[in-house]
Parts: structure tokens; C-alpha cells; sequence
């Protein structure tokens, strides 16, 4: 008798997918009531996805920003390379205006991540960008939101230009002066005896880089806690308001959407306002300075046909402070000086070494593999050339690949010119007797 088995087969239960969600949250600016906006958006986005079954929580991304114009915010872009590489699915964010003002940047962003299969969920519109009509409506609303931002920058211009037809000045970050309630400028006295001795200092034949690190050594910062340079210095004796007088709108932003601070050279009205506030610096020593600045600009500018480039001029750089070395004649000849250590001595560069100019062509052409040194084969091929400690190179290629080398010091025979070993022979010929 046949036997007959039945064989039953049981459905595996299918593995339920959670969809994985993040969240955005942004404030636009640094008040702490903002601060605290923010920190109220992170906790309840916090609760909203870790409740809902459904979703995964893959995290809240929040900015603090200037402004919802930029696209540099930084977590924002993290959250889209975690989008790029899959590890997103859904995108919750208050409004349009948090994601992004720009419609242009509004709609790149959506349609990038709805090509990669990542919805954004906007709240308070009730949009998805993943529905049919989600792009429609974003473009219309966003449209809205970047005509709202422009509104709001152009009343913001016509403030400020209002303030300073009748000599205002709405902020201010200097050295020597702090802003009071209603508006005007007070002297800060210690910050002023600062000032005061840039001023003096100059005119007694310092300069910029010696005043800069006369500043640093004694531990006088400046108005932003950093360390003086020499362009710190240049500003500083370059400003009016030390003289009790105020030059208005020396600049101006594009526009509302890149913000972008341009120098303002004929394009918009400028305002000078004299004996607006108390002055830390007499008028006379603030033209006198001004005069002398004049003629140093004068004799050590060269005219512009005349400033030469050779070609190694941009590409070594110093791993110690990160400048560039510069060309330098010197009594033994041409030789590329780390540019800290030439402005401001071994203290602040001490690494730095200079190297000899036919040291640098004699490496290259090993290098390079050729006979004679060529500045056409030398930019082709190489893209910088770094120094990490003395006597050492490291060649950059512009396909990706480095070589290291070594230099020895010239000899102190080989260091000294024709001039040089004439003006020895003639010194040691006197000495006899």
C-alpha cells in the first residue's frame, strides 16, 4: 500500500522594516532665548520619533545659525551625507523657512534626497516632499519665504542708511571704545592707553611688526583675544574714530541671500561725521601718522610692472606656521625664507630654515629627473613643495604622490662670494705686520 505524506509548509513572518527618520532644527541666532528655542526643538523631535513604532531613531541634527540663507551649516550638511549614504529614510523639520529661505537651495536639497529616496516632512506646511504634489508646493512657499527674507534685509538697509545720514552708529568692536545704551561711544581707559601707545610707538620709528610683537610679548591681546599682526596694526592707525570722527557705510552685503561683505569704493554714499564722539588720539598726531604711512607705502611698494615672480613663489610652505616662503637677497646669495621667520625671528618660527635658491633648482632637477631646471616642468608636475623640519622637502605632485628629500648645508667656503673672500684677503693682508 502506497504511503502518502503530506508535506505543510509554514510562512516565515516577514521582517518589518521601521523606517528610519531624523530630524532638523535650526535657530537664527545666538540669544539665549533662541539658544533655548533650540534646545525645546531637539527634545521634542527627541520624543515625537523615539514614540512613534513605526520609525527608527537615527538621531536630531541642529544648527545654530546666522541666518537661513547660508548652506553652510554643519550638521545640516552631515545630515545629508548620512542621507547620501543611506542611512536615512524620512526627514522631520518645523517649516520651509528652517530647512532653507533660498527656493534655489530649498529645491536642489529636496530633489537631490527625493532622487536617493529620502522624504522631507515639513510641519507646519503639512507638505512631503515625496508627494506628487510636494514640489509645487514647495516652490511657492519657499518663493514666499525668500521674498519675506528679502523684505526684511532691505528694511534693515534703510535703518542703518537713516542712522548714519544723522551720524549713528549702530555697532561697533574696537579696541578702545564700547557702545553705550543710547547710541554714543565712551573711551575704555585701559584699552585706550593701548592705542595710544600703537600711535606713539609709530612715530617714533617702530614698525608694524615690531609694535605687533612688542604686543604679544608684554600680553596685550586684541579686541577678538588674539595675537597681533601687523595688519592689526595697520587698521588701528588707519582708523578715523580714534581721531573722534566717524567715515560711515565703508561697506555694504550684496544681498540677502549670499550676504557677502564688499568694500564700498563709490558704489553707495559714505557718511563723515566730525567730533562725534571723544577722541583717543589727537587730530595732529592722527595726520601725522597717516602723512608718514603715506610715505612708507611710497618707497617700499614697487610699481606694479616691476613686482616680479619666479617660480617657486607660492609653492613652498612652511608645516611649522603654515606661511609661505618668500624670495631673499642676502650677502651669500639668493635664498626662500619662511615668511614668520623673516617678519618676526625664530621665537615665533623655529623650525624654519632658509634654503639656498640653487639648492632648491639642484633638488628639482633630481626630482624631476632632468638636466637643467625648468620652470615650465616644475609647475606641470609639481603642485607645492612643504617643509616640515630643517633640511627637509616633501614634493607634492599634482597626480597625488609625494617624494621626501634631504639637503645639506652649504660649507662656509661655498657660502661666501667673490666679494666676500676679496674683502677677507685685503683684511687679513693689513693685519700683517
Amino acid at each position: 500500500m502506497e504511503r502518502i505524506v503530506q508535506q505543510v509548509v509554514f510562512d516565515q513572518p516577514k521582517e518589518i522594516r521601521l523606517k528610519r527618520t531624523a530630524a532638523y532644527a535650526r535657530v537664527s541666532s545666538g540669544k539665549d532665548a533662541m539658544l533655548h528655542s533650540l534646545s525645546a526643538q531637539v527634545s521634542y523631535y527627541n520624543q515625537l520619533i523615539q514614540s512613534n513604532p513605526d520609525w527608527l531613531f537615527c538621531g536630531i541634527y541642529a544648527d545654530e545659525a546666522l541666518t537661513g540663507t547660508k548652506d553652510n551649516r554643519e550638521n545640516f550638511q552631515k545630515m545629508l551625507a548620512e542621507c547620501r549614504a543611506g542611512n536615512i529614510d524620512l526627514i522631520i523639520t518645523k517649516s520651509i523657512s528652517r530647512f532653507a529661505r533660498n527656493t534655489v537651495t530649498l529645491l536642489e536639497t529636496v530633489r537631490e534626497l527625493k532622487d536617493i529616496g529620502v522624504d522631507v516632512y515639513f510641519e507646519e506646511q503639512h507638505i512631503h516632499s515625496m508627494s506628487a504634489d510636494g514640489e509645487l508646493m514647495l516652490s511657492i512657499l519657499a518663493s514666499y519665504a525668500q521674498e519675506e527674507s528679502y523684505s526684511a534685509s532691505e528694511n534693515q538697509k534703510w535703518r542703518i542708511r537713516r542712522d548714519f545720514e544723522q551720524g549713528k552708529i549702530c555697532s561697533i568692536r574696537m579696541l578702545g571704545y564700547r557702545r553705550t545704551k543710547s547710541g554714543s561711544l565712551e573711551i575704555v581707559p585701559k584699552e585706550a592707553e593701548t592705542v595710544r601707545m600703537i600711535f606713539s610707538d609709530y612715530l617714533s620709528g617702530m614698525g608694524k611688526q615690531a609694535i605687533a610683537n612688542k604686543l604679544n610679548e608684554i600680553g596685550i591681546k586684541t579686541v577678538n583675544g588674539c595675537e597681533w599682526t601687523t595688519e592689526d596694526i595697520r587698521r588701528t592707525l588707519k582708523n578715523e574714530k580714534y581721531a573722534g570722527n566717524m567715515l560711515l557705510q565703508k561697506s555694504f552685503r550684496e544681498n540677502h541671500i549670499t550676504k557677502r561683505k564688499i568694500i564700498n569704493n563709490g558704489q553707495l554714499p559714505q557718511y563723515f561725521v566730525e567730533g562725534s564722539h571723544p577722541a583717543i588720539i589727537e587730530q595732529h598726531i592722527f595726520d601725522a601718522v597717516q602723512e608718514h604711512m603715506k610715505k612708507q607705502h611710497e618707497q617700499f611698494t614697487a610699481p606694479q610692472s616691476t613686482v616680479a615672480s619666479y617660480p617657486f613663489t607660492g609653492k613652498i610652505q612652511c608645516s611649522c606656521c603654515g606661511k609661505k616662503y618668500r624670495r631673499k637677497k642676502t650677502p651669500t646669495g639668493i635664498v626662500w625664507i619662511c615668511a614668520t621667520y623673516n617678519t618676526k625671528g625664530k621665537k615665533y618660527c623655529p623650525t624654519a630654515k632658509q634654503i639656498p635658491e640653487n639648492t632648491l633648482t639642484d633638488l628639482c632637477c633630481k626630482i624631476l629627473g632632468i638636466q637643467e631646471f625648468d620652470a615650465d616642468i616644475l609647475e606641470q608636475q609639481i603642485d607645492q613643495i612643504l617643509v616640515p623640519k630643517p633640511n627637509e622637502l616633501i614634493f607634492l605632485f599634482h597626480d597625488g604622490h609625494t617624494i621626501s628629500t634631504h639637503w645639506k648645508d652649504r660649507s662656509r667656503s661655498e657660502s661666501w662670494t667673490e666679494e666676500m673672500r676679496q674683502k677677507a684677503k685685503e683684511d687679513a693682508r693689513k693685519c700683517r705686520p
